[in-house]
């Protein structure tokens, strides 16, 4: 049995609490099966996932095995298509060698044809094997999803729970009769350089996929409007995404200096540029909880965002951040313009970014995922906002 209580009970609720009690008092740590994206695929689902590894690393009464969904392939055998299908075989074969050890899977799921590739699987599967199975679904686009796939609202209910980063998506899935809870995605502060920008110099960062949802040529015509009053102004783009082409192609029709596509980079050259950058920009159509803004809060790097989806519940417009209109490239730029000219503006909203960080630490956010994974085996039913 185990002689000392974790550390990550810190903080918990008094329903949380009891199932703690009930994991100290077990023989055995619960044992997890964790499916999700690994860091070869940059994105928030592989970060998340990865974060939640490195955390349960030092708790004693959980038990992870990680199950990745993309498996490294010779070179020979990643061409379009035929990756695709040998990826999904060695996945399925993967998981029905893991599954049975497992006491419950945690499972990451997109939305769209995604998620029929590894979550579909992996739920039928814990069905059959009477294994509890928390889908934790992280998609900013999940109303489009919902509404125009029906076979994926009845697919959904075949999980144990289903988990959100944000009320956003509680509320989206209440709207189609789904059942969710959430429970945040993590920041560690200490993983990330907190740096005063008391005077933000026109240096600007953009950090999210370059797809249609994520609306990244409205921050081109923002930054546009800035450089015009700011001549030495810079902006770096870093991820990549099916608009890459189109993108260079309207940074060199607006004339746009000092700007830079980087592709993909990897989590130390991402914590480096949040470093060097003085103001964050993003203008999303359709979003849910970017880890990006959480990582802006942890750097003291002060955010510009359209109030699209799940933003407005984790930014707080003139307080730890700035909101605009969705598709409004001319109040963006206004944004940004008072964070370099309205002295103490920065410094004002970072810091109470920084502050809004420990909601987000793991200290709260373990106890919530070690009470999922300890509820009983059984499908989720009609929609709640309860939050663990």
């Amino acid at each position: 049995m185990l002689k000392t209580k974790p550390a990550v009970f810190a903080k918990v609720s008094h329903e949380t609490r009891q199932v703690r009690d009930s994991v100290v008092q077990k023989a055995r740590p619960i044992r997890v099966l964790l499916i999700a994206p690994s860091l070869d695929i940059i994105g928030g689902q592989s970060i998340q996932a990865n974060q939640l590894l490195q955390c349960f690393a030092n708790e004693p009464s959980v038990q992870i095995q990680f199950l990745p969904v993309n498996p490294r392939l010779r070179p020979a055998l990643r061409m379009k298509y035929l990756r695709t299908l040998i990826t999904l075989v060695f996945y399925l074969v993967r998981l029905a060698s893991q599954i049975r050890r497992a006491d419950a899977l945690h499972i990451f799921a997109p939305g769209f044809f995604s998620f029929y590739l590894w979550p579909l699987p992996a739920l039928i599967a814990a069905r059959l094997l009477g294994k509890r199975a928390i889908l934790n679904y992280h998609d900013g686009r999940a109303e489009d999803h919902l509404a125009h796939w029906p076979a994926a609202r009845r697919l959904l209910r075949l999980a144990s729970a289903v988990v959100v980063p944000s009320d956003y998506l509680v509320d989206v899935f209440a709207r189609f009769e789904l059942r969710a809870v959430r429970i945040h995605n993590i920041v560690e502060t200490g993983s990330w350089r907190y740096r005063e920008r008391p005077q933000p110099r026109p240096m600007f960062l953009h950090n999210r996929g370059l797809a249609p949802e994520y609306n990244p040529a409205c921050t081109l015509r923002a930054f546009a409007i800035v450089q015009q009053r700011y001549p030495e102004a810079s902006l770096t783009v870093v991820h990549d995404g099916p608009l890459r082409v189109q993108l260079e192609a309207l940074a060199a029709w607006l004339g746009l200096r000092n700007t830079r596509f980087t592709g993909a980079v990897s989590a130390q050259q991402m914590a480096s540029l949040y470093d060097a950058s003085d103001i964050y920009l993003m203008s999303p159509n359709a979003d849910n909880m970017p880890l990006s803004v959480l990582e802006c809060f942890a750097s003291g790097l002060p955010v510009v965002s359209s109030r699209a989806g799940g933003v407005p519940n984790m930014v707080e417009d003139q307080r730890t951040g700035l909101l605009f209109p969705p598709n409004d490239h001319q109040a963006m730029a206004r944004s940004a313009l008072r964070l370099i000219e309205e002295p103490g503006l920065a410094s004002w909203l970072a810091a109470n970014a920084r502050k809004a960080c420990e909601r987000y630490a793991w200290p709260d956010i373990g106890p919530q995922w070690i009470a999922q994974y300890c509820q009983p085996t059984g499908a989720s039913g009609r929609a709640s906002k309860d939050s663990v």
